[in-house]
């Protein structure tokens, strides 16, 4: 005989901060909410780890409250074309393989250790590989989200130009530059650089590219990571070489999202909704989150319009978005 399939409310498919955000406040909101993740927590995540602290006000907790090491940024380094322009700037750097394990305890809702497989829908709502049912689904899964996969993509594809590819790596070390640069079309890169040093000794230095402006002119975003590390090294921010980074795709944000099937939302990183001039995508997830548990508490759709483009000021943001157009 089969075993009885775990029911709830709500399931979400995925524990990142959309996923998480959501959970809980369907949990406050009085909902029976559950998460599936198919990786165990905590668990390493490839991400540059900024934050505003709009991110707190959303999550309505102070950043004082905030459990782990909170790496404080006044000032960043732009540099476009040659010309380095130093911004007084109020954000913070986290290390996500905290940051999500905070959030996923804060949610304080079920979580399975569950890669997904298949989803199909059902009279009263959704069946997930014939082990959990629910009447409402959300997808967070990032990038390559089974929910958005089978719902979403076969009604409207996210177009090849918002997709980003990118390589980074977080390590402990000597920091040798103690304030955060982010460089924008370096060396023929379609895209943008970084390097964040945060506490406790640890620096996370990335970069990431538009794939279909790397493919057409024959490059990869490897190659340009070699020669970024190597001018890092020149140049003096790193005092070794840095081997074997790790690499994941994302989308900036574009066209609103097509609604998939009644009571099936798509939020976060699902959503393509990192920001266009610094990729972060951290308060678009928690932002998304919310919106689809207030849409589903109150059975109304799920607005995400309110949710930003830009990171930057707009003064900075519009020099960018005026040589990305170009690229």
């Amino acid at each position: 005989m089969k075993p009885a399939m775990v029911q709830a409310d709500v399931i979400i498919v995925g524990a990142g901060p959309a996923g998480a955000a959501c959970a809980a406040r369907l949990k406050k909101r009085g909902m029976d909410v559950m998460i599936l993740e198919k990786q165990v927590f905590p668990r390493p995540k490839l991400c540059a780890g900024w934050i505003t602290p709009n991110v707190f006000d959303s999550l309505e907790c102070p950043p004082e409250a905030y459990p782990y090491a909170l790496t404080h940024i006044r000032r960043m380094h732009f540099h476009l074309f040659g010309i380095r322009v130093p911004v007084k700037t109020h954000q913070y750097a986290i290390r996500r393989m905290e940051f999500d394990q905070w959030l996923v305890r804060r949610a304080n809702v079920p979580m399975h250790t569950h890669p997904v497989k298949q989803i199909r829908k059902n009279r009263s709502g959704f069946v997930i590989d014939d082990q959990f049912e629910c009447r409402y689904l959300v997808g967070a899964g990032g990038t390559h989200c089974p929910v958005r996969r089978t719902f979403v993509d076969p009604l409207q594809r996210r177009p090849e130009q918002a997709l980003i590819s990118a390589v980074e790596k977080e390590f402990q070390g000597r920091c040798r530059r103690r304030e955060c640069h982010i460089w924008y079309l370096e060396r023929g890169l379609p895209g943008y650089a970084w390097y964040l040093p945060k506490k406790d000794g640890w620096i996370n230095i990335g970069i990431g590219g538009k794939q279909h402006r790397l493919a057409s002119r024959g490059t990869t975003i490897m190659m340009h990571w070699h020669n970024f590390v190597h001018r890092l090294l020149h140049q003096g921010f790193l005092d070794q070489p840095l081997d074997n980074p790790k690499g994941h795709t994302y989308f900036l944000r574009h066209k609103p999202v097509t609604p998939g099937p009644e009571k099936v939302f798509v939020i976060g990183d699902a959503a393509g909704l990192s920001t266009r001039d610094m990729g972060e995508g951290i308060h678009a997830a928690v932002q998304s989150g919310i919106a689809a548990a207030e849409a589903i508490t109150s059975k109304q759709p799920a607005g995400m319009n309110h949710i930003a483009r830009f990171s930057l000021p707009k003064l900075l943001t519009s020099a960018i978005s005026r040589s990305f157009s170009r690229m």
